[in-house]
């Protein structure tokens, strides 16, 4: 059966997004056209997610349902991270799919892999004879322009961290920057007026090839050519006062410090660098230096060994540093990764808890942080009718700014902060 129309689920976080905007531009080239019902494609695929077992399950709970979904004849493809981690174990377990398509070579394809014909290119160390390096290149195939004021920008793939609890660079391999002439060539393709840089590891950008603190050099070139350009996922220690610089006079004064936990004893069995005093002391220097920046970050719940002081270590932290945003997350234990086999095991019930009891103490702090801002003036970007941005709310994950529905969609607009409900606010035009 010829495959002419296609359905493309994506999961997971921003930088399948990407991927899948990839994909699906290499699907169209190739003549397909795609379509908002699973029932009527002749193609299916699925952009798995694998970072933890609730994204797992998610990921299996959505191929299952569009089994059912999909008429006769149709093929379903896996694809995404839990496609490149599982592999042939997944397509064994799964009858239903009718290719596990990691990005190269597929697994049991029953598919021409010319379905997903995109790869992540070459890893360092990688024997070409056990698997030949595909022709094309993930990271640098062509997307469509954005349907979006903002879009997400993939600037390198894969990690050469070894953090305990993750298992990403065991699926996505070491670390592969992309050139910035290609990142820009991609912006500018997109027509975009927000770029959002997504990576793994996102200020190590540049090392692997030689230009070591390249990112700086990166958010200056994109910020000359889109009016906004934010950086999400940034490792505390690589927050260098050149890089901090740079997104200062960017405009975009938008902070995501990746930072997982504050006690000195957990983060380094966590196999990360850091602790509470010097994250603090770091985002205080940066408020001084700019008072509107925003700030987000993330932590684990519940690694193994985390105890009652660590747990209370991080409570203080939570209170002193006053992010505007923050998550919280209930440790999940990954097969193959360092902290798997760590004893200390938090029972589950705890976690539970704990997680609860920082996020009403986050709930509180962001909300108050919003109020504060009831009267002062802001630009916004409009994403779509009657919902707008400032620099404080990266796109999906923060608040929005709730507007008049007659500001154009696309562009920058001053209004003044009238109401805030949680962690949204409400303005007028100026």
């Amino acid at each position: 059966m010829s495959l002419q129309r296609y359905h493309l689920v994506t999961l997971g976080c921003p930088k399948n997004e990407v991927d899948s905007d990839k994909v699906e531009g290499t699907l169209l080239a190739d003549g397909m056209s795609a379509v908002d019902d699973a029932g009527d494609a002749d193609l299916i695929v699925v952009n798995t997610c694998a970072f933890i077992e609730s994204a797992r399950q998610e990921s299996i709970d959505t191929i299952l349902a569009l089994d059912d979904q999909r008429r006769e004849g149709a093929k379903l493809v896996v694809t995404g991270c839990m496609a490149e981690r599982y592999g042939s174990e997944l397509a064994d377990v799964l009858p239903e799919v009718d290719s596990v398509a990691g990005f190269g070579v597929p697994v049991n394809s029953t598919v021409s892999s010319a379905a997903v014909p995109v790869s992540l290119g070459p890893t360092r160390g990688s024997k070409s004879a056990e698997r030949p390096i595909p022709v094309f290149d993930l990271l640098n195939l062509p997307r469509a322009a954005s349907s979006r004021p903002w879009a997400y920008v993939k600037i390198a793939e894969g990690c050469d961290r070894k953090c305990g609890f993750c298992a990403i660079p065991s699926f996505r391999g070491a670390q592969r920057s992309r050139s910035i002439d290609d990142i820009v060539a991609e912006v500018e393709q997109l027509g975009a007026r927000e770029v959002i840089l997504v990576a793994q590891d996102l200020a190590s950008f540049g090392n692997d090839t030689g230009n070591r603190g390249g990112i700086v050099s990166l958010v200056r070139t994109v910020s000359d050519t889109v009016d906004r350009v934010r950086l999400l996922y940034l490792y505390p220690s690589d927050l260098t006062d050149p890089l901090v610089d740079a997104i200062v006079d960017s405009g975009v004064v938008y902070f995501d410090l990746s930072l997982q936990h504050v006690s000195s004893s957990l983060l380094r069995r966590m196999r990360r660098w850091g602790n509470g005093q010097k994250f603090l002391s770091r985002i205080e220097a940066i408020r001084r230096l700019a008072p509107d920046a925003a700030f987000r970050s993330n932590f684990i719940v519940g690694y193994p060994g985390e105890t009652e002081d660590d747990h209370a270590e991080l409570l203080e932290f939570v209170e002193a540093a006053q992010l505007d945003w923050c998550g919280f997350f209930s440790y999940s234990r990954e097969s193959g990764t360092y902290a798997a086999d760590l004893d200390g095991v938090v029972a589950p019930e705890l976690m539970a808890e704990r997680l609860t009891e920082l996020t009403e103490i986050q709930d509180r702090i962001t909300t108050e942080r919003r109020a504060a801002l009831i009267g002062s003036t802001i630009e916004v970007l409009v994403d779509d009718a009657g919902i707008g941005r400032s620099h404080r709310e990266a796109p999906e994950i923060d608040g929005i700014v709730n507007l008049p529905g007659d500001l154009e969609v696309g562009e920058l607009h001053l209004v003044r902060v009238t109401d805030s409900a949680g962690p949204d606010l409400v303005a007028d035009r100026v």
